[in-house]
């Protein structure tokens, strides 16, 4: 009988292995590291491919997305603003913006850098209490904390006084808020409510789909007029979820003029993918001709419904015209090979990179997989700050004092393949300038990684990382 068992693992692990091989949209560092799982950990390898190794939708969940995507797609014909063609060095980055998520790049916005800590969600929560017509919310994480409770007051007012308001949560990641009093009261009091990605029956779920397909995103519209776009979840900067690494530093924008149409039509294509109400005519409104500022903005929408370009393309394309710096924060750096290579080479070729990281990750397996890249890093001479009075959450990157981008996405697998994420990317000298300032002041609370601190790691620290890192790809 064992070896009946034995030949079934085997043919198995064969199978497993043949359609890693076969799978289309595989990158080869990716293929390489399920075959090793499949092949050094036969039982567990097994079940991770099953439950993680494909994006596995349901047809018609994939033909409704497209439908709908084509609804709004031509709700919005001749109402995004004033787009503008973007020349110099930021035009490749754009353009592969454009194909991410076809929004073009438009003109005529304003942003506003709000002040770190839990101040900046005051903008939001005075926002909402003005607010006239409606609101529309989305998060990835909500916690029924003081913040998390002063944003559902806000809305349940509003909502109370006629304001339509909406709201959208992952199933997940806001799960703690769905099982309070606020979520209730919330529904009483009008707003309605929606749940991405619901979890149902995990059993169900796991045979038939993935439950790590997460809407990562954070997007708050206000009256078709305001909206905010950064790393910021709705809740207090103290994170109670996770408080040994509190406290949480984010960035958070306002954001004002024809990219907030843009924001828009990504809520509305969330909305309309989990609930029955179509809103397309909001988008189909014609709106003023509202410039109120001079910033050349562009949304990028991305999730794993459509994978074939991705944040990571842009991001690419803004490495690789860098000429005199290139400065990065990101909670997690575990980016594919393109983008790693860029950092790397970017630095090679004499660009001031300077990459900030938090000290102590909360995600101990991303910790690791991002350590083992440090040393590639800083041999190419990338300067690697480790920030220190909390966990950095803010995920930017700035090019030469010119054009930026900001928003949900790390630099990682999961946000480029697998998160429904959202990201702002910008052409305008004023606003990078202060994008730099506020990088500058985590690099001023930062203790600098050099090389020897780097060689006086222990041997099982080293051992650890390296083989975290051969699942790198799948992170």
């Amino acid at each position: 009988m064992p070896s009946v068992w034995v030949l079934l693992v085997f043919v198995a692990q064969a199978a497993f292995v043949l359609r890693a091989l076969l799978r289309p949209g595989l990158t080869p560092s990716a293929r390489l590291a399920w075959v090793t799982i499949i092949l050094a950990l036969p039982g567990v390898g097994l079940v991770a491919y099953f439950l993680f190794g494909e994006i596995r939708m349901a047809r018609a969940q994939r033909e409704r997305i497209r439908e709908i995507r084509n609804r709004l797609n031509a709700a919005q014909i001749g109402q995004v603003g004033p787009r503008v063609s973007v020349s110099g060095p930021a035009r490749p980055a754009f353009a592969a913006g454009q194909a991410t998520s076809q929004f073009p790049p438009v003109s005529g916005n304003k942003l506003t850098l709000l002040p770190e800590g839990d101040a900046m969600m005051d903008d939001i929560i005075d926002a909402i209490d003005t607010a006239r017509d409606h609101v529309h919310v989305l998060y990835y994480i909500w916690l029924p904390d003081n913040i998390g409770t002063r944003m559902a007051h806000a809305l349940a007012a509003a909502a109370r006084r006629g304001v339509t308001c909406r709201v959208l949560i992952d199933d997940h990641g806001a799960r703690s808020l769905i099982r309070s009093p606020l979520w209730r009261q919330m529904e009483a009091a009008g707003v309605a409510l929606e749940r991405a990605a619901p979890l149902g029956n995990p059993l169900v779920s796991l045979t038939f789909g993935r439950i790590d397909l997460r809407n990562h995103r954070k997007i708050v519209v206000i009256d078709n007029h305001l909206s905010w776009v950064g790393s910021r979840n709705c809740a207090d900067a103290a994170f109670a979820i996770k408080p040994r690494f509190a406290p949480w530093v984010d960035i958070l924008v306002r954001l004002e003029g024809p990219a907030v149409r843009q924001q828009q039509a990504v809520f509305v294509h969330d909305w309309m993918t989990h609930h029955a109400e179509d809103l397309s005519a909001i988008l189909a409104k014609v709106l003023p001709d509202d410039r109120p500022g001079e910033v050349i903005a562009q949304v990028i929408a991305s999730g794993p419904d459509d994978v074939q370009t991705t944040p990571s393309d842009a991001l690419c394309a803004m490495i690789y015209a860098a000429t005199d710096r290139l400065t990065m924060t990101t909670p997690y750096y575990v980016p594919d090979h393109a983008l790693h290579v860029a950092v790397c080479s970017a630095a090679e070729r004499g660009v001031a990179v300077d990459l900030v990281l938090p000290a102590r990750n909360d995600n101990h397996i991303v910790g690791a997989a991002s350590e083992s890249l440090v040393p590639e890093l800083l041999d190419a001479g990338v300067r690697v700050h480790l920030f220190q009075p909390g966990l950095i959450h803010s995920k930017i990157v700035t090019v030469d004092g010119q054009f930026a981008m900001l928003g949900t996405a790390n630099l990682d697998h999961r946000s480029f393949d697998l998160n429904y994420e959202n990201s702002l990317l910008l052409a305008c000298p004023d606003f990078t300038a202060k994008l730099d300032a506020r990088q500058q002041s985590y690099i001023d609370r930062a203790v600098p990684l050099d090389r020897a601190t780097v060689a006086a790691w222990p041997f099982w620290r080293r051992l650890r990382n390296n083989i975290i890192a051969l699942a790198g790809p799948l992170l």
